[in-house]
This record gives C-alpha cells, sequence and structure tokens, in this order.
C-alpha cells in the first residue's frame, strides 16, 4: 500500500466519520428523508455539472449503469437513509461505531458469499470485531441507546456492504466523477417517494448550525468521499481499502464528543481498538489472490 493510498484512505476516514455528527445536527432540526433528498439533488447537479464540465459523459457501460445503481440503491437509499432516520435518536457516535463493523462484513461477506478464501487469522479477526463492537454497544444500551435505531443502523451496515463489495466495478471509470453525481440522484428518486409518504408536512427548524452542516455534508461526504472511497476501491481493493474504517469509530467518537458533548468513556477507547486489532488481523490475512501472491512478473510491473 502506497503513501497516495494510505492518504486517501485517512482521508476518506475522517470525512466518512465527521458525517456523522452533521448528520446529527441536521436530523434533530429537519425530516431526515426529506433533508436526505434534497442532500442527494443537490450533490448530483453539482457533481454532474462538474463532471461535464471536465468533459466527462453519462454514455457509461452496462457494467458501470449497473454499479453505480445499484451503488446509489445501496449506499445511498438504504444504508444513508436507515442511518438518518435511526439517529433522530441514536447518537451520532453510536452510529459511527456500528458502522464500523463495515470492513468486517465485507471480509465476511466476501468469505460466503463471493468464495474468497480466509486464513485462520481472518477469522478469528472477524470474531475479535464483533466482541469490540458487542462490548461497547452492550454499554450503550444500558444507558438508554434506542434499540429500535439500533436495529436500522445495523441493517443499514449490511447494505452499505454490499454496496463496497458492488463498487468494485467501477473504479477504473474515466467517468468517475459522473458516476458519484448520478448513483446521488439514483439516491434521491429513490427515497423520493418515501420521503413524501412519511414526512409531508414536517417542519425545519433552521439555524446557522443546519446550513454549515447541511451544506458541509453535501461537499465533504457526499461528493469527496465518495468520489475518494471509489479511486481507493479501485487503487487497492475493497477489503483493503476498508480497514481504513478502522479510524472511523476513532475520528466519530472524537469528533461527537468535541463538537455535541457526546460521552466517550473507556469501554468506547477499548471496545475501538479491539475492533481496530479485528480489522488489522483480517487486512493481515491476505486473500489468495492478493499481490503478494501475484506471479513476479506481475510484481515487477507493479513496482515500475
Amino acid at each position: 500500500m502506497d503513501l497516495k493510498a494510505v492518504l486517501m484512505g485517512v482521508a476518506f476516514a475522517f470525512m466518512w466519520a465527521s458525517a456523522f455528527t452533521s448528520t446529527r445536527v441536521i436530523v434533530l432540526a429537519a425530516p431526515p428523508l426529506t433533508a436526505l433528498v434534497i442532500r442527494f439533488a443537490l450533490s448530483a447537479v453539482v457533481g454532474i455539472a462538474i463532471a461535464r464540465a471536465m468533459g466527462q459523459t453519462w454514455r457509461l457501460s452496462r457494467t458501470e449503469w449497473r454499479v453505480l445503481i445499484i451503488f446509489g440503491i445501496m449506499q445511498n437509499a438504504l444504508y444513508l437513509g436507515l442511518n438518518w432516520v435511526a439517529m433522530t435518536t441514536v447518537e451520532a457516535s453510536a452510529a459511527a461505531i456500528i458502522a464500523s463493523m463495515m470492513p468486517l462484513m465485507v471480509a465476511f461477506f466476501g468469505w460466503v458469499w463471493l468464495g474468497e478464501r480466509l486464513r485462520p487469522i481472518a477469522v478469528a479477526g472477524l470474531v475479535l470485531g464483533v466482541i469490540g463492537v458487542a462490548m461497547i454497544m452492550g454499554v450503550r444500551l444500558r444507558h438508554g441507546l434506542d434499540p429500535f435505531g439500533t436495529l436500522l443502523c445495523m441493517i443499514a451496515v449490511v447494505a452499505l456492504t454490499v454496496a463496497t463489495l458492488v463498487a468494485r466495478g467501477a473504479g477504473g471509470s474515466r467517468n468517475m466523477l459522473m458516476i458519484v453525481g448520478l448513483q446521488m440522484a439514483v439516491g434521491a428518486v429513490a427515497l423520493l417517494i418515501p420521503a413524501i409518504a412519511f414526512e409531508w408536512g414536517q417542519q425545519i427548524e433552521w439555524s446557522w448550525q443546519l446550513i454549515l452542516a447541511f451544506t458541509y455534508t453535501v461537499a465533504g461526504p457526499g461528493l469527496a468521499a465518495t468520489f475518494i472511497w471509489f479511486l481507493l476501491v479501485n487503487r487497492i481493493g475493497a477489503v483493503r481499502a476498508a480497514t481504513f474504517h478502522f479510524l472511523s469509530p476513532i475520528f466519530g467518537v472524537a469528533i461527537a464528543a468535541m463538537l455535541l458533548g457526546e460521552r466517550f468513556g473507556p469501554t468506547d477507547i477499548v471496545g475501538a481498538c479491539i475492533v481496530a486489532a479485528g480489522i488489522l488481523m483480517v487486512q493481515m490475512a491476505r486473500l489468495p489472490n492478493n499481490a503478494a501472491q501475484r506471479s513476479p512478473t506481475a510484481r515487477t510491473a507493479s513496482r515500475s
């Protein structure tokens, strides 16, 4: 993994984690699905406009259309839709911790769904990661964490896992920003009817905090982080890229504590370290088709 990939991964993890805090600000002041539709629509317009200015086209291949539609539904409509609804009752730090299970689930789904073999150390890492998350969430549930909101976050992270695996098919496109903009449009269309059905007539409590949080969410996690994620998956693969999510619970809890005053106790620190250790173990157990097992010719070419 080269320095550029590391910097991309850290930048993505920070923006991805910070989205939980900005989302918490938004959903406490505005209907979550309606706000998300507006966010997706703005991101789509801006992303597509910039892509066109860069000479990119929406004349994509069949594979690219398949990937962006699936990604738009699974990552945007399901993952973010469920998370935004859940975070009306679930703290930003708790949602970030649950979402940190994604890299573990990417490895697990790749194992049982795609037939990718995992070494025993990877299986142990999966178990360790689940133990870490269970430790944190057990304490939080005893301190009043909403069970239904927690369940929505769990379903959401499964959708994000599927989106992450699917995203491997579009990483090398020359129309990457166009793909990002179009998958935002897919998310807006998919959530429009639910937003109208469940939130029509609900009021928005306007404030400068809401405007700032919304603007940041559109520009940062909405466009920039998604674009970086596609590039990172293409550069190092979905499982390796997912390892950077070990930073997300740390960033997520720290940002929420600083900006929202949410709790960050000893159990959160220990649990986050356990989850990080589990993710590291999964990463160390290279899959059979990893770079470490490529032919000498391929390894030589990759260093040129």
